[in-house]
């Protein structure tokens, strides 16, 4: 009988000592867990704290995009007024060039119906035609000269060709109808001309 209480004591040794090293195990787990869920708690509340800062840079990058976008949207709008307002007033300089000379011819009109000399009125006229085209030059209008020169597609228009008197006016025009002008360079009317076949 001893023997069997032996065994049995040695059992309950034994059950006790797997009981121990158990509740050593589960309390090491859950000091681990413990550790862990502090980690994972450390690890959290890291990452909200850069998620906030990265929505904070996200927010700062729309509101300044939305203001560059405003300030772009603004100066467009601008840009088109002033160019309206450029075209509107093109032209401006050029009329004030102008009224001058509209002044003269009405001048010219009101003294040619009194007038008994046609030729000092003839005289009148001519003034003003070339006070006027002195004015437009200055302005940067040019005529372009296209009589007895080689016809050139460029600046001239052709409305007809003609058998040319002499072999040499072949290609070349014969007649101009219509004077060509440029206006800085470019060209604002083709010069309608007769060339020689």
């Amino acid at each position: 009988m001893n023997t069997n209480k032996d065994e049995v004591l040695s059992d309950n040794a034994h059950d006790n000592n797997e009981q121990n090293q158990n509740e050593q195990a589960n309390s090491t787990e859950n000091t681990t867990e413990e550790a862990s869920a502090n980690g994972n708690n450390d690890i959290v509340e890291v990452n909200a704290a850069k998620i906030a800062e990265l929505e904070a840079k996200v927010a700062e990058a729309n509101d300044k995009y939305l203001r560059l976008y405003s300030e772009f949207d603004n100066f467009r709008k601008r840009s088109i007024k002033e160019k309206a307002d450029i075209i509107k007033a093109g032209g401006e300089d050029v009329f004030k060039a102008v009224l001058p000379v509209i002044d003269d011819f009405e001048r010219a009109m009101k003294a040619a119906e009194n007038a008994t000399d046609v030729a000092a009125v003839s005289e009148g006229v001519h003034l003003i035609y070339n006070k006027f085209k002195t004015t437009l030059k200055q302005k940067g209008l040019e005529e372009m000269e296209a009589a007895g020169k080689v016809f050139d597609a460029d600046i001239m228009e052709a409305i007809t060709s003609i058998p040319s008197p002499t072999e040499d006016m072949k290609g070349k025009v014969i007649d101009e109808v219509e004077k060509g002008y440029s206006l800085n360079g470019k060209v604002i009317r083709f010069a309608k001309v007769v060339i020689g076949a």
